[in-house]
């Protein structure tokens, strides 16, 4: 398998942590990519029509993309405890937080491209503030709901670290964890895993 990614990406990332927690990471090539809103990526392009990364190609010729599709793909192929619970109940709890923390991901993303890639004269500020208040909504739920963030690792475990790394990278300036001390707890625990680790973006 190739995963085609973006180091810098926090829905990569959560692939990669995904892989690694499954023990797949030795069966999956990296391939390396930049991708950008207004630069057309034709390798991408050619295997997501929405020319974003994650694409994982599969051997077989099979492509998939979506960091969520992926996930779930992955997860099939081990033999450990699942990361995305099969049981009903804890499913739709763990897909939900995950969720959330991809909205956040989201938002965030679109800020750093307004601030990174529009030119300074034509960022609408209205438009950031309205993205932010995404984040600190999102932040301030998954913070309410972190008691979801004891129990196994699961793919809400992986989202919502992804998440939080995002903006330890890129919105340092936030001090999410001022006013977020059960997810500053759930972070400092969970960033240590090897997982995360490797996967660190720079």
């Amino acid at each position: 398998m190739r995963l085609i990614h973006a180091a810098a990406s926090p829905f990569a990332r959560k692939v990669r942590v995904l892989a690694a927690e499954a023990g797949l990471t030795p069966q999956i090539q990296l391939i390396d990519t930049a991708v950008l809103p207004i630069a057309l990526n034709e390798r991408v392009n050619a295997l997501n029509p929405l020319g974003k990364v994650p694409v994982l190609e599969i051997d077989k010729g099979e492509v998939l993309f979506d960091s969520r599709v992926i996930c779930e793909y992955l997860d099939s192929l081990h033999d450990q405890p699942r990361l995305i619970p099969s049981e009903p109940a804890a499913r739709w709890r763990a897909l939900r937080i995950a969720a959330l923390a991809d909205g956040l991901m989201d938002a965030a993303l679109l800020v750093r491209y307004e601030r990174a890639v529009r030119p300074a004269e034509y960022q609408w500020s209205e438009w950031v503030e309205g993205q932010m208040s995404k984040v600190y909504r999102a932040l301030a739920a998954l913070e309410s709901n972190a008691d979801e963030l004891s129990k196994m690792p699961s793919i809400a475990h992986i989202s919502v670290a992804c998440a939080l790394g995002y903006l330890d990278f890129r919105f340092s300036e936030i001090g999410w964890r001022d006013n977020h001390p059960e997810l500053a707890r759930f972070q400092e625990s969970f960033a240590a895993r090897e997982s995360m680790r490797a996967t660190i973006p720079g």
